[in-house]
């Protein structure tokens, strides 16, 4: 299983540019960033170089999202602003070579308005993924749970698998969150094995409070096995929020690299 460290969400208790030397003493080859705009890239390469870690995700920029608005990427009088947001992105994405770039649906904050929502989302979902094949780059998007954003556009997995097979664009794909699918009451494991191929990226969590695998109700053993198994080929992103300083909370990676060995 190929493993990243979400940079965005762990080892929080040290400065940004400090977590890559974290990730790689934890053993990652990879990380991911949410949103790494605020980052010089000539300093976000130089960390990766160091550390001997790549980047393998990034999200476009989300606008107000995070601090409860819309967001950028459905909303119908923000076109313009999203299409710059994607220039933004394509800059980094291209310097830090990406694998893939997640799109975040947003809210929809007036239910008589959602079916404009989606079609702005499709739209700008579809101009993404044209803007960022020509470059090896898969375009994903997420659904989200409506606990943690009320209103979000997307939140389930079937409302994922029929955009993408309305869209039908061979680089969009679904970012899959065992966190917030499995809040939402998905049985992970069976989409997973039944849409593998649908999967662009996967990400995990436990629930109920987005902690590090083992600090919730998960079967997490039971997840890693059916990940591994399921023909999935892509990036497993750790993307929790560590209930102790991150490099305290890796008995899960520790458990899964013994469970690997005694399979192999």
């Amino acid at each position: 299983m190929k493993l990243t460290a979400n940079l965005s969400l762990m080892y929080t208790e040290l400065p940004f540019l400090q977590r890559f030397a974290a990730a790689h003493h934890d053993g990652f080859g990879a990380v991911e960033i949410q949103f790494p705009y605020d980052t010089p890239i000539e300093q976000i390469q130089q960390a990766l170089a160091e550390n001997n870690l790549r980047c393998v995700l990034i999200n476009v920029p989300a606008g107000d999202l995070m601090e409860g608005g819309e967001g950028l990427a459905a909303v119908p009088g923000k076109t313009a602003e999203y299409a710059a947001a994607m220039v933004e992105c394509l800059y980094y994405a291209r310097a830090l070579k990406v694998s893939c770039v997640n799109v975040l649906p947003g809210r929809c904050n007036d239910e008589n308005k959602r079916v404009f929502y989606l079609d702005t989302f499709k739209k700008n979902l579809l101009k993404t993924a044209e803007s960022l094949a020509p470059f090896g780059i898969t375009t994903t998007f997420e659904a989200i749970n409506t606990r943690d954003m009320p209103g979000f556009l997307i939140s389930s997995g079937q409302q994922m698998l029929d955009i993408i097979a309305e869209l039908n664009h061979p680089a969009i794909k679904a970012q899959f969150d065992i966190y917030h699918m499995a809040l939402m009451g998905h049985n992970v494991c069976d989409f997973i094995n039944l849409h593998a191929a649908k999967i662009g990226h996967i990400q995990f969590a436990d629930i109920p409070k987005r902690g590090e695998p083992g600090s919730g109700t998960l079967d997490f053993p039971a997840i890693f096995r059916c990940i591994e198994t399921s023909g999935y080929k892509g990036w497993v992103g750790a993307e929790y929020k560590p209930t102790r300083a991150t490099s305290m909370t890796m008995q899960w990676k520790r458990d899964l690299a013994v469970n690997v060995a005694l399979c192999s």
